[in-house]
């Protein structure tokens, strides 16, 4: 298989169900693209046959790589982990409960044309069909996210995204850093745009997030976020000495 143009990364657990579907739903929508791409799912140690049906998958599919973590250690450490050994140009993070819609797919790569990350919102479509408490719940959380972290992201907790390869070679992940890779993109100095995506329903399975920890799970880690935000600085030279290392200077 050629070098991929793009890696499809998933966090994986407990999701046995869903994982053939998910695979074909994706070569539903990038087919007809004609695009190089692979798919890197990280089981995070699930209790289920989860890592039996993605070692089956991958047998099936050449473009399909699954692995497995030796110790369950949250979403965040399976989207790194995925983002490790991932070799495309561009990357994209989704929800392997087919939530996120893999039709939306093109519309992150031709809006990649536009930005160095593309954020997904789920607003629009989850004022269409979702529980009124979900929405509320979703809504305070990114209103106390923004806040902190003086961001103005209409949905900070929507994990279906896509950025550059640069984006990420130097982060340094910690855990509950996937709620706010875009707000570390940008103190990085690259540009994040949002566009609408569709919501679907769960089909297979239940949720592993609920109201509380919609509110409070990130609290510590905005937090820090917030901090390391504050301790930003930024400098101008007036002049040199050499100025041969004009060329070579940070801007």
């Amino acid at each position: 298989m050629k070098k991929p143009e793009l890696s499809i990364v998933f966090p994986c657990h407990n999701e046995e169900a869903n994982l053939p579907l998910l695979v074909e739903a994706i070569v539903e929508a990038l087919t007809p693209l004609g695009i190089e791409y692979e798919v890197i799912i990280t089981d995070d140690r699930s209790s289920d046959g989860s890592w039996q049906v993605l070692k089956k998958l991958a047998q099936q599919h050449p473009r399909v790589i699954g692995q497995r973590m030796r110790q369950n250690r949250g979403q965040s450490a399976a989207s790194w982990a995925g983002m490790k050994i991932s070799r495309g140009r561009y990357i994209v993070t989704m929800d392997a409960d087919l939530q996120n819609d893999p039709m939306d797919l093109p519309k992150f790569i031709q809006a990649l044309q536009q930005a160095d990350c593309v954020c997904g919102s789920r607003v629009a479509s989850r004022a269409e069909g979702d529980n009124i408490i979900r929405i509320l719940s979703s809504r305070i959380a990114n209103w106390v996210r923004n806040r902190l972290s003086d961001e103005q992201i209409s949905d900070a907790g929507c994990g279906y995204r896509a950025f550059r390869r640069e984006c990420i070679e130097n982060l340094k992940f910690f855990n509950g850093m996937h709620r706010f890779l875009p707000t570390l993109f940008k103190i990085e100095g690259y540009s994040v745009i949002e566009i609408p995506i569709a919501t679907n329903p769960r089909i297979h399975g239940s949720t592993h997030y609920g109201v509380w920890n919609r509110l409070f799970a990130s609290f510590y880690d905005l937090l820090a976020v917030r901090w390391m935000k504050s301790r930003m600085f930024s400098y101008e030279i007036e002049e040199r000495t050499d100025s041969a290392l004009d060329d070579t200077a940070p801007r």
